[in-house]
């Protein structure tokens, strides 16, 4: 396995599961400090981040690493149709492969949307005792009618808006980006979709953060979470706030991150 080389700010390539990822890492390197290990949404990458890495970084004290999955950014493209676990294949095979690629010792999973549900599925289904918390901005356990009467609007604005040349911007391969996600969530088979066991098996903290006026999921996401989870959550519901709330509450999102690392660095002191 080829390592990640950990240089501030400077991006490279991590190799999981047979594809070529683009990456970046902030901060402290993983034998220096904890590490934030960033997993984008459905339509995300590396550079839909924009400075919230670096803002991390400052703010926490921590390493981060964000990257790319494969199929979006820069990274390496992926055949369609996506299978309808894809968020399972990535927990199962690319993220523990990453982590062993940047010499992970401990940290945090950072998910977004789907990079949430990635996390989430991650902290049940492997016993990794490298990884210390999580943190899921809109995270999704089933699918819900109004998210996907929300991802049925996004096919409409990809095939006849402006979606199509603005995610082009920062996406290689983007019907591959668009259409992995888009074709997955609006298949039928995928209204089964429920990952709400994984929780039932979480060993770590974890800090739910979600927008009040989120387009994707309700709700009732946190409050599943908050009813099967064994290990100790602690919710964040931001008013004036849809489904991205890095950007819509920064400096709110950015507090209550900065405490939960604090707080797990306490416990693991202990």
């Amino acid at each position: 396995m080829t390592a990640f080389p950990w240089i501030e700010g400077v991006g490279g390539d991590v190799f999981a599961d047979g594809k070529r990822l683009e990456a970046v890492a902030f901060g402290p390197p993983p034998d220096k400090a904890p590490t934030i290990v960033m997993l984008h949404e459905g339509l995300g990458c590396l550079a839909l981040w924009r400075d919230f890495p670096q803002k991390l970084a400052a703010a926490t004290g921590h390493g981060v690493f964000a990257y790319s999955r494969a199929g979006y950014g820069g990274s390496e493209r992926v055949d369609l149709p996506r299978p309808l676990d894809y968020m399972s294949r990535e927990a199962r095979f690319s993220l523990p492969a990453v982590l062993e690629a940047i010499g992970l010792k401990r940290g945090i999973l950072l998910g977004h949307s789907d990079g949430a549900s990635i996390a989430a599925i991650t902290a049940g289904e492997h016993s990794d005792e490298r990884i210390k918390g999580l943190i899921l901005m809109a995270p999704h356990l089933f699918t819900e009618e109004m998210g996907l009467a929300s991802i049925a609007e996004a096919r409409r604005a990809y095939e006849t808006g402006d979606l199509r040349a603005r995610l082009a911007k920062y996406h290689a391969h983007v019907d591959v980006a668009f259409r992995g996600w888009n074709d997955a969530w609006l298949d039928p088979g995928f209204k089964a979709w429920n990952i709400e066991d994984a929780v039932s098996r979480w060993r770590v903290p974890a800090l739910l953060i979600q927008g009040a006026d989120d387009q994707y999921g309700t709700l009732k996401q946190i409050r599943a979470i908050e009813a099967r989870s064994p290990a100790p959550v602690t919710s964040l519901i931001l008013e004036a706030c849809r489904h991205s709330p890095q950007f819509d509450q920064p400096q709110a999102t950015l507090d209550a991150i900065v405490r939960f690392c604090a707080e797990v660095g306490k416990a693991e002191a202990r």
